[in-house]
């Protein structure tokens, strides 16, 4: 069976005050099955593009499509099959962490059985399951990460959108993740996923972009970028 196209980023750009574009013309395809890492310095447009596909930020140039929806014209459509991972998520901290997840279930319109067959799963993967009924604003930043990325799976999305999801994680927590992000996989949903730490990149994804001022300037397999050299010494030859 061939692999679907579950994101389609196409040449979309967008402006900030002065003219600056902080992406230009940006196109990209992430397929399911796909764990497709999009990396490049602080301020290279990485963030920008990850909040157009989520629909936190409006665009005007370019397309995004999700699942065969466009983010502009079926929103919702797009974001019932989507999960989102800010790099600082922003939790309702006068809620409990059942709570929280609660909520975000009822959002999704999941039944009892499934939400709590899932908040268990990974509240125990995550070896949270026993803080769940304090207040999230007890919660270390690596709890509220946790926390923040069950809500994400709840769904089960067939599109994860992570921006730097590692950062916060303790190394259990990262190795945990990373096993989910596979599992996914294997069952047909697709990943996009900010990071700067070149090495989880080079372990985890099947393909990458790398994006400098605004614009890709390599993108491919991860065997077409690298050529028998490390992600590191691929990057910095492109970034010349």
């Amino acid at each position: 069976m061939s692999a679907k196209v579950m994101l389609e980023i196409s040449h979309f750009s967008k402006s900030y005050g002065g003219g600056s574009k902080a992406a230009d013309d940006v196109s990209l395809t992430v397929y399911s099955g796909d764990i497709f890492g999009f990396i490049g310095h602080n301020g290279a447009g990485k963030s920008t593009t990850i909040r157009a596909v989520v629909g936190v930020l409006d665009f005007t140039e370019g397309e995004i499509f999700i699942d065969g929806h466009s983010v502009k014209n079926e929103p919702i459509a797009c974001k019932r099959v989507t999960a989102y991972i800010p790099d600082n998520p922003d939790l309702y901290e006068n809620l409990t962490g059942i709570q929280y997840l609660n909520f975000v279930a009822d959002v999704f319109g999941i039944g009892a059985a499934e939400r709590e067959e899932n908040i268990k799963k990974y509240a125990d993967l995550f070896e949270i399951t026993d803080a769940l009924g304090d207040l999230i604003s007890s919660y270390s930043h690596g709890m509220k990460q946790k926390v923040a990325i069950i809500s994400a799976l709840i769904h089960d999305p067939k599109l994860l959108v992570l921006d730097e999801p590692f950062v916060g994680l303790d190394p259990k927590a990262a190795f945990t993740l990373k096993e989910i992000m596979h599992e996914m996989c294997g069952r047909g949903a697709a990943i996009f996923f900010s990071t700067h730490v070149l090495d989880v990149a080079e372990k985890l994804c099947n393909k990458i972009a790398i994006i400098k001022h605004g614009r890709i300037i390599e993108t491919g397999t991860m065997e077409e970028l690298t050529e028998g050299h490390s992600l590191e010494e691929a990057f910095l030859e492109a970034d010349k």
